[in-house]
């Protein structure tokens, strides 16, 4: 309710595409909210596959409505977003988890102190915390865990795909602390799915793993909302995905007034 009415008293402009003056649903005005409710996650992976990248699973295609509320979430403080979003992912997740009676752990790709001091907060770490939070409700046994901190790296827009999986290995650290959690229990009893908000090359999908396989930590899959230069991967090829509808409990939550 409160974010219809900050809608309704302090409108914006569509998040989506950017349209003034047009009635607005969790921040998004009803085209929008159709396009975003209409994508159906799907297996991709970036070309080429960098070694060591999980199965991974994205909501749509970097482009349209989903590039325009993920940039006015991370780069405009539109951060009532998150809880949408956060719906839209938990689609994703859900399509690497062959069971909803397993517990399914969230990872996020962690940020570093400067990009979550310029957020307000980590970014992703919200994104799943209400992606959990959807979850639960469809009926998965969901957590999320953060066993990763990132340090400051170089900026990936001049790197090769290589360089880029390098810098981001090199700047993930182990929090002893929180990755204890996923020792103890053998990650076979669960689905550990890491997530991330967009993947391009894959880079970071792959560092993530990486880093957690050298702490005896086995990942299923890679979840995010948005891939570029993708190319839409072979459903039959991942092995333990449900069909589309097993997964239509957790999705279209967009238009809700409670996840403004």
């Amino acid at each position: 309710m409160l974010g219809t009415l900050a809608d309704l008293v302090l409108p914006s402009a569509c998040a989506g595409c950017g349209a003034e003056r047009v009635p607005l649903r969790s921040g998004a005005c009803v085209d929008c909210v159709t396009a975003l409710e209409s994508l159906m996650p799907f297996p991709a992976a970036p070309t080429p596959t960098p070694r060591g990248m999980p199965p991974c699973v994205a909501v749509g295609a970097y482009g349209g409505a989903l590039r325009g509320v993920l940039l006015a979430y991370k780069e405009k403080g539109r951060y009532r977003l998150a809880r949408p979003l956060g719906a839209l992912l938990a689609g994703a997740v859900a399509r690497l988890a062959p069971d909803r009676r397993g517990p399914v752990t969230l990872i996020p790709v962690p940020s570093t102190a400067r990009a979550a001091r310029e957020r307000h907060g980590d970014h992703m770490a919200r994104l799943a915390t209400h992606a959990v939070r959807r979850l639960r409700a469809a009926g998965w046994q969901a957590d999320i865990v953060r066993p990763l901190a990132a340090a400051p790296r170089p900026d990936s827009a001049s790197l090769d795909a290589i360089a880029r999986h390098a810098a981001a290995e090199n700047s993930l650290r182990i929090r002893p602390g929180r990755i204890r959690v996923l020792q103890r229990e053998p990650t076979m009893r669960r689905t550990l799915v890491v997530v991330d908000d967009i993947v391009t090359t894959g880079a970071t999908l792959a560092a993530v793993t990486s880093r957690l396989r050298e702490a005896n930590v086995q990942v299923t899959g890679a979840a995010v909302l948005a891939a570029t230069q993708l190319r839409r991967g072979d459903p039959g090829g991942f092995a333990g995905l449900p069909p589309p509808h097993a997964y239509h409990g957790v999705r279209h939550q967009f238009r809700s007034p409670n996840e403004g």
